[in-house]
């Protein structure tokens, strides 16, 4: 049987994959599952629940509703925030259980996704998931009377989280003087993400925040920077920062209009976090598929970079193993524990701006740090992916690749999860170079790793 859960969360097409039936039955099934051996303190367990502007998640946050309150479990429902907000939330509130957020993150607006948060404020580890699943739909004993959950309205929760962020940084509008330009992808930061880099003193251009439940990341927002490229020039703002759906990632565009990826967002912070004798161990964690480039800036920088697997969630994994304090991704989820549990592109936002603030140098100067080396990923198609490690001749073709490219290159092969394709990514000095190397790399998985 396949897994509901993927690598975050369920999602899928709403209505279809994620329909109210599921999102019913894996809130009633994580009721139960996340609450089980909860000390008897007397109070009811609680749940925070919120969502993107889909209007998909009208429909799922309420079967959701429904589902955590038929098992017994009060409600709170804060209605549009951001992932990074609800996991905050849950994380420092005393009352509350579990969180529960409907977002499909950066996918177009008819996709949805139901995602976990235990009390901690972390996503849910596989094993727990599983356990949700299995239970799911199964029967299981209801209460009754004063026994089931009472829902009520949370106004509050997107002023708090953004509070919180704007504590991030030192002081009393600590972002005077700068200009921002920010894109809020018609998502779930269209109330947060404005309000809190005004509340920090910064001179604020919005764009893509009239959410109309059809809108979320149509165009805009971090999947689609050109709008703000060409408003940040127009303003002539001093950077500009662009959230997906659910604002859990951040990129940025320097005053330009180049785009600053989370690579050199990751290598900005580091070196602010170092300044600042808050970079633990003097190490960040960052995923293999982060660019070679931010590997060789911050050795360069006496910094070592920790690898993992592709997902913010096995970044996560490790920091929380070795209390690292900074890791995240090109894509742009950047993870401070300090002040959060998750990727949080508001947070991240705040600290980039922070650092044009008291560094007085433009973040083109700022992110230069990364000389980002030309990349080529190559999909191979109708291959066995199960043998691409194993296989004596893709092997040697690696091997011959990496020993002309040295440390100027890098060849990184992964199989996909989902269907029977290979993808071979090459970095290098020049893009011919990468281009060659992926090409001749990629013939050989073609030729002998091809389905009989």
């Amino acid at each position: 049987m396949a897994r509901i859960f993927g690598t975050d969360g369920v999602r899928g097409r709403a209505n279809v994959d994620v329909t109210a039936e599921l999102a019913l039955d894996l809130s009633v099934a994580a009721a139960h599952v996340l609450v089980e051996g909860r000390p008897d303190t007397g109070v009811r367990p609680r749940a925070l629940v919120a969502r993107d502007p889909r209007a998909s998640g009208e429909f799922l946050g309420a079967a959701v509703t429904a589902g955590l309150a038929s098992a017994g479990m009060d409600v709170f429902d804060a209605g549009v925030l951001p992932t990074p907000g609800l996991a905050h939330l849950v994380a420092t509130r005393d009352d509350v259980d579990l969180g529960v957020m409907l977002s499909a993150s950066h996918n177009p607006m008819p996709d949805n996704g139901i995602k976990f948060f235990d009390r901690f404020g972390h996503k849910l580890a596989d094993d727990v998931e599983d356990a949700i699943a299995e239970l799911a739909g199964k029967p299981w004993q209801r209460p009754v009377g004063a026994g089931v959950g009472r829902v009520r309205r949370d106004h509050g929760a997107a002023r708090a989280y953004a509070e919180h962020c704007v504590a991030s940084l030192p002081g009393t509008m600590p972002l005077e003087g700068v200009r921002v330009v920010v894109d809020c992808a018609h998502g779930a930061a269209s109330e947060a993400g404005p309000l809190a880099l005004r509340a920090a003193g910064a001179t604020v251009h919005v764009i893509g925040a009239e959410p109309d439940g059809l809108n979320i990341n149509d165009g805009i927002g971090s999947t689609h920077l050109a709008p703000l490229q060409a408003a940040v020039v127009a303003h002539g703002a001093d950077l500009g920062v662009a959230f997906d759906g659910d604002a859990d990632r951040c990129l940025a565009v320097d005053h330009t209009g180049a785009v600053v990826d989370g690579d050199q967002i990751l290598a900005v912070l580091a070196l602010a976090l170092r300044e600042a004798g808050r970079l633990h161990e003097d190490t960040v964690v960052a995923t293999v598929m982060s660019n070679l480039g931010l590997r060789l800036a911050l050795e360069g920088e006496g910094i070592r970079l920790v690898t993992t697997a592709v997902g913010d969630r096995y970044v996560l994994e490790a920091m929380r193993q070795n209390g690292w304090s900074l890791g995240g991704e090109q894509s742009g989820h950047v993870v401070l524990p300090r002040w959060n549990t998750t990727g949080d592109g508001l947070l991240t936002a705040l600290q980039l701006a922070h650092r044009v603030a008291t560094t007085g140098r433009s973040l083109a100067d700022l992110a230069g740090v990364v000389t980002r080396l030309p990349q080529v990923l190559v999909n191979v198609p109708g291959v066995d992916r199960s043998r691409v490690g194993s296989d004596l001749s893709v092997g040697v073709a690696v091997a011959e690749a990496e020993a002309e490219l040295g440390r100027s290159g890098r060849v990184l092969l992964r199989a996909s999860g989902t269907e029977p394709l290979v993808r071979v990514m090459v970095e290098a000095p020049d893009l011919p170079s990468a281009q060659r190397h992926a090409d001749a790399i990629a013939a050989v998985v073609a030729r002998e790793l091809a389905l009989v």
